[in-house]
């Protein structure tokens, strides 16, 4: 579908499914991406994050961060060490890039990244329903 589709009449019809999918999912009664997935902390997320820990970056990347085999920073344990027993953010205003463009479903990367696409629809219920609307359009 994501390699065949209209890239113009996708990009069009993204917004609207966005906004439909979070009028209709509340991500804090899911919490999967937090629960199933790290995103990539960056330099600036890094900086950002341990500055409001306060934390020296070097320890705030040995107690909470592992490289993967991309050599991008990730969260050593799952779920994410930020995620409270409510399903909020303990670092919310200060979460990484990845957090808070996720699930990418309003830009772009929905289709030109269409393997990271599936898998989070696998997991992502907004996702699932901006995918099904893709479909159906």
């Amino acid at each position: 579908l994501l390699q065949r589709a209209d890239k113009n009449k996708v990009l069009k019809v993204l917004p609207d499914l966005h906004e439909e999918a979070f009028e209709k999912i509340d991500c804090l009664t899911c919490a999967n991406c937090c629960k199933n997935y790290s995103p990539r902390f960056k330099t600036p997320d890094i900086k950002r994050i341990s500055k409001t820990l306060r934390l020296k970056e070097s320890v705030f990347i040995d107690t909470y961060l592992d490289l993967d085999t991309d050599g991008d920073y990730v969260t050593k344990t799952k779920p994410c060490p930020f995620l409270g027993a409510d399903n909020y953010c303990s670092i919310y205003e200060d979460r990484p890039s990845d957090c808070k463009r996720f699930p990418y479903t309003d830009e772009d990367v929905l289709i030109k990244r269409p393997a990271i696409t599936l898998k989070n629809s696998t997991f992502c219920p907004a996702v699932h329903h901006v995918l099904e609307g893709l479909l159906n359009s």
